[in-house]
């Protein structure tokens, strides 16, 4: 016991002067090399937010298991944890697995002592390529934010043309008309209300504007909004369409019962901009406001 206790005396001394070397080597860091030292507490703090995510995942999915929930029983932000998880089953993409298995080669190179910088010089030179989101400094968060929205924004024009071009086949000329009236709003930059797209949604349950009757190219365009790889066949397009769509709908009923109130604004701008609303440069309140309205309109819709 004497030889236990020992041991761990000795670990503990350690810990803290490694701890105490740490934190001066830190200061020097900040007082000599600002810009250095951003990257350096990036990458510090990226490694203990994957790790934690990682536990905080094993978590949620050991209560699903010990309490037989499905993930559309879960809270809303335990839902929203899981979704880059979930989607090996609501779409073929596993985004978390993805970031980690991209995390282990630069967890390798970290391990060796001040390897660290090797990682830091591979941050600053290539940041969006080589390193996953816990990497990011909030200045790169924002920029790369934007970037993949201008890839998402050009193809919301081809998504209104295409929808325009299919109500022509409308058998009903009244919502034919209306249909076409509405892209024609959106097309000269306007917003539809919302009471307007409800009273059109007859229109997507079947021939040409449901999922599986519509245009190929019509589907991999509104791929393209949703950040899906459009290079599928067209039965692979359609599948995993349905699938992040219905992972969205599941996620829009978990957030009405919290409650838009209890989100926090980097809760809120997450939502936005996963439901294709570039929010990074939104306040609490504008984020709010569309995002009442879209779930005035998807949680009414079956």
């Amino acid at each position: 016991l004497s030889t236990k206790a020992g041991s761990r005396s000795v670990l503990a001394t350690l810990a803290s002067k490694v701890k105490h070397i740490n934190g001066r080597y830190e200061r020097f860091l900040e007082r000599t090399f600002p810009r250095f030292y951003v990257l350096y507490a990036t990458f510090t703090k990226g490694i203990q937010a994957l790790f934690l995510e990682v536990k905080e995942v094993r978590k949620i999915k050991s209560k699903m298991s010990h309490q037989r929930l499905s993930v559309q029983q879960l809270p809303y932000r335990e839902m929203e944890r899981l979704r880059q998880v979930r989607r090996g089953t609501w779409d073929a993409i596993h985004q978390f697995r993805r970031d980690v298995i991209k995390a282990i080669p630069i967890g390798v190179i970290a391990i060796p002592p001040f390897a660290n910088f090797l990682v830091i010089v591979l941050m600053y030179f290539f940041p969006r390529q080589l390193l996953i989101r816990y990497f990011w400094t909030p200045s790169q968060q924002v920029e790369f934010l934007e970037a993949y929205d201008a890839i998402r924004r050009d193809s919301y024009p081809n998504v209104v043309k295409s929808l325009a071009l299919a109500a022509r086949s409308l058998p009903d000329p009244q919502l034919q008309k209306r249909l076409q009236e509405l892209c024609a709003e959106v097309q000269r930059g306007s917003q539809p209300h919302v009471a307007n797209l409800y009273a059109v949604r007859s229109l997507f349950s079947g021939s040409p504007l449901g999922l599986n009757k519509l245009q190929v190219s019509h589907v991999k365009a509104l791929s393209r909004v949703l950040f899906l790889t459009p290079h599928l066949p067209a039965f692979f397009l359609r599948h995993r369409l349905r699938s992040h769509i219905l992972e969205i709908r599941h996620l829009d009923r978990a957030m009405l019962r919290l409650g838009l109130g209890q989100l926090s604004e980097e809760e809120l701008k997450a939502a936005c901009y996963l439901r294709g609303l570039n929010s990074t440069h939104l306040g609490m309140s504008e984020c709010r406001a569309w995002l009442e309205q879209w779930l005035g309109l998807s949680c009414k819709l079956q």
